[in-house]
Parts: structure tokens; sequence; C-alpha cells
């Protein structure tokens, strides 16, 4: 008897588990939601609140995220090319090896964040702030970082910075 129960128990609490796992890419946007893997390319998600969301392998190209609040959200290796993302708060996400190929992210809030070989090119980051970011391999070819705010909080990177916080 107490060995059905317990097996019972184990099956219930393997079923939960996976559920939690499993992304239900049709979940309206809030915080913390699941997109794990989901396609929402072309979309208007204009000031949607996405913080701490996981976001892992998502694509979002050619939508649009103005204004949007990803702060915390683990978007590893998600793909934002050719993405408008002006506004956007991504304080504290994880963007590790996203795809940020020509992304708009005019007047971005990257503090703190996680952006170890992302890929930046041709990138808008004008008056971006990356006060705290992970940029260690980061490739940020062609990106326009004019009055961008840079990794330690207090250069302001000249107009004209392509490529490079001048």
């Amino acid at each position: 008897m107490k060995t059905t129960i317990f097996a019972a128990f184990a099956v219930i609490a393997t079923l939960l588990a996976s559920a939690e796992a499993l992304a239900d890419c049709t979940d309206p946007p809030q915080a913390k939601v699941n997109w794990r893997r989901c396609y929402f390319d072309g979309r208007d998600l204009t000031g949607v609140a996405l913080s701490e969301a996981m976001l892992r392998d998502a694509t979002f190209q050619r939508a649009t995220l103005k204004d949007a609040d990803l702060k915390g959200a683990d978007a590893y290796r998600a793909k934002f090319v050719s993405t408008a993302m002006p506004g956007v708060k991504l304080d504290g996400a994880r963007l590790i090896e996203a795809d940020l190929t020509r992304a708009d992210l005019t007047g971005a809030s990257l503090r703190d964040a996680d952006l170890r070989n992302a890929k930046l090119v041709n990138a808008t980051l004008v008056k971006a702030d990356f006060t705290g970011a992970k940029l260690v391999g980061a490739d940020l070819r062609q990106a326009d970082l004019s009055g961008a705010t840079w990794i330690d909080g207090k250069h302001v990177c000249a107009e004209k910075s392509v490529g490079q916080c001048n």
C-alpha cells in the first residue's frame, strides 16, 4: 500500500515538474513567463512586462519591443535580429550569445546585463547605458555607440563612436 501511494506521488511530481518546464508560447506577456524556444517574429510587443522571463532560444526577429521591461530576463542565445527596441530595459538580463544584429537599442538600459559573446553587429546603441555590463567577446562591429554610457558608468562614448567606445 505504501509503495503504491509513493509511486503515485512520484508520478504526479514528475508530471508537475515536466509541465513547469514546458514553454507555452501562447501565454500572454507577463513577468516570469516561460517563452523558451518560442517564435515572436514581426510581433508588436511595445511596452510589455517580461521581467525575469525565460526567453532562451526564443526569436523576436523584426519585432517591436519598444519600452519593454526585460529586466532580469534569461535570453541566452535569443534572436533579436532587426528588432526595434528603443527604450527597452534589459538591466541584469542574461543575453549570452544573443543575436542583436541590426537591433535598434536607442536609449536602452543594459545595466549589469550579461552580453558575453553577444552579436551586436550594426546595432544602434545610441545613448544606451552599459553601466556594469559584461561585454567580453561581444561583437560590436559597425555598432553605433554615440552617447552611450560605458561599463564604468562614467565614460560617455563620443559622437560617431562606431564599433568601439571612443
